[in-house]
């Protein structure tokens, strides 16, 4: 029977392994974010080949699921580095899977800063050409902080899915907060206890990072208007 009293002891060892799941979120979303921005660009400036490139990349990374991503990383990766002379067999798992999750986000954010760009009004950069203004002047001054104001929102719920998705870091063997409630399961054999106080975190975290982003959001609005 499910025991209750068990949340609140599983509940310290859980969050002993919590700085693990930050740290994938954490890299993963810089990885995401500079890959995602030079993604973004080679589709709207149609830059040949890394364009294509770029929106293949981008389908299989949206089209198929983390844990098959997370797979090919661990697996397939140093096999293939392997072939050209490089070992990387002996790196920490957390490598490979800060790895997956930072290029799966990085498709995902390619996306929301296309799409955050362009909706840019035309307009704006042409009045910004007529007055003398570069395309990078025009570009970090006209268009940045428009896009970065559209992106906020969308960004903030990837990230947040980034969050919910290193659950599936366990698989290789992290000791996350999920691979700790894995842990705790197999030698108590009150899983749902484990598992209620991993919900019990994630959900917390997550309703913290959201109003975070609410707060960034106001004040990048605010800075702009102003």
């Amino acid at each position: 029977m499910v025991d209750l009293k068990l949340i609140f002891v599983d509940l310290p060892l859980l969050l002993s392994c919590l700085h693990i799941t930050l740290v994938i979120v954490v890299f993963a979303t810089i990885i995401g974010l500079f890959l995602g921005i030079a993604l973004a660009l080679f589709r709207i400036y149609k830059i040949p080949v890394f364009n294509q490139l770029a929106t293949i990349y981008i389908s299989f990374n949206r089209g198929t699921p983390m844990i098959v991503q997370l797979f090919i990383v661990y697996f397939g990766l140093p096999s293939v580095l392997l072939g050209i002379g490089i070992n990387i067999n002996r790196w920490d798992k957390l490598y490979f899977v800060i790895i997956t999750y930072g290029l799966n986000a990085a498709a995902f954010m390619s996306e929301i800063i296309r799409a955050s760009i362009t909706s840019v009004d035309i307009g704006q950069m042409e009045a910004s050409y007529s007055v003398g203004m570069t395309r990078l002047q025009t570009f970090s001054r006209i268009v940045a902080p428009q896009a970065l104001l559209i992106a906020l929102p969308n960004l903030g719920t990837s990230f947040l899915g980034l969050l919910q998705d290193t659950s599936l870091a366990f698989t290789i063997g992290i000791i996350d907060v999920m691979g700790k409630a894995q842990a705790i399961g197999a030698t108590t054999y009150h899983s749902i206890e484990a598992y209620i106080g991993a919900a019990i975190i994630f959900l917390i975290l997550g309703t913290l990072l959201e109003k975070v982003f609410t707060i960034i959001e106001k004040k990048v609005k605010y800075k702009i208007v102003a």
